[in-house]
């Protein structure tokens, strides 16, 4: 049914995002305890930032994904064509432009754009979460009921446990069951997650807050210039990476790094972090790769 698969494309914003990334994904703000920037500051200083810069591939995608957060599809999607065009092989910009499109668009719940670039981010990497969403929200438009179902039971299959998006895949699974008179309890049962190693502690550090400065800290940053602004948190990430190079073992502090990187847009970072903590720590890099899944390292 064609209305259920545009009422489930609303989870696909959670396929490559924390809960503390959708809330400022493209600000520095995640690194720093979640403090709320002013949206409207947030893009300007991205639009500042491609202007001086048009060759900025992860200015762009950050551009876009604030635009989406505040709800400017259109101008999302516009970003992140300049986003794909610098950096054609990136599956992560080819998802979120199809996810833009799909949310710009009034009429087609899946216009031929958006369809277009899924096909590309799977090309790129078939374990695209989102592209595999979107891709199953397809087959379900096309009244392919039980073939939507499926490739959404192998996307929960392959979801680490207390990812983002895993209860919503779970709904929109039982929902388009039930709306088409499919029986989808036993095989929702049956599934098991490919993701076995569970976090130190019980809890993903990939999902928890990331700790920031001190409240004083916070203050001295609000009173500088964005440029300023913007170095500071790099400089918090660099001190970051730098303490990982003098401690590869600190498995946390690795998963740390590849949050920060991704909450900045910067996903090649993010990849090379990964590769960097698996090869320091080759008897954890199953927990490495699940908490890289959840947080949506490409190539994964």
């Amino acid at each position: 049914m064609g209305a259920v698969g545009i009422a489930a494309v609303s989870i696909g914003y959670n396929m490559m995002h924390t809960p503390d990334e959708a809330k400022e994904p493209a600000a520095p703000s995640p690194l720093m305890n979640g403090q709320a920037s002013d949206p409207e500051a947030v893009i300007r200083g991205l639009q500042d930032r491609v202007g001086a810069n048009p060759n900025d591939a992860e200015g762009w995608q950050r551009l876009g994904w604030a635009y989406f957060e505040n709800g400017r599809h259109a101008d999302a999607l516009r970003a992140y064509r300049h986003a794909t065009k610098l950096v054609p092989g990136n599956a992560t910009f080819w998802s979120s432009l199809g996810e833009a499109a799909v949310m710009a668009s009034d009429h087609d719940p899946m216009p031929q754009e958006a369809a277009a670039a899924f096909d590309k981010a799977i090309a790129i990497d078939p374990k695209d979460p989102r592209a595999r969403y979107f891709l199953a929200v397809r087959k379900d438009l096309a009244k392919d009921h039980e073939g939507a179902i499926r490739d959404w039971l192998a996307l929960l299959g392959d979801t680490p446990p207390g990812a983002p998006w895993e209860a919503d895949l779970r709904r929109t699974i039982e929902q388009v069951g039930k709306i088409n008179k499919i029986d989808v309890a036993p095989r929702l049962a049956a599934v098991k997650p490919v993701a076995p190693h569970p976090p130190m502690g019980g809890m993903s550090v990939a999902a928890a807050a990331i700790p920031g400065p001190s409240s004083e800290q916070m203050q001295a940053a609000a009173q500088l210039p964005k440029g300023q602004q913007d170095a500071m948190v790099e400089g918090m990430v660099s001190g970051l990476e730098a303490k990982l190079k003098a401690n590869p073992g600190n498995v946390d502090g690795w998963i740390m790094l590849m949050r920060s990187r991704m909450t900045l847009g910067e996903t090649a970072k993010a990849a090379a972090a990964y590769a960097q903590a698996k090869a320091a720590n080759p008897a954890q890099a199953g927990r490495i790769r699940d908490e890289a899944r959840i947080l949506g390292v490409p190539g994964v």
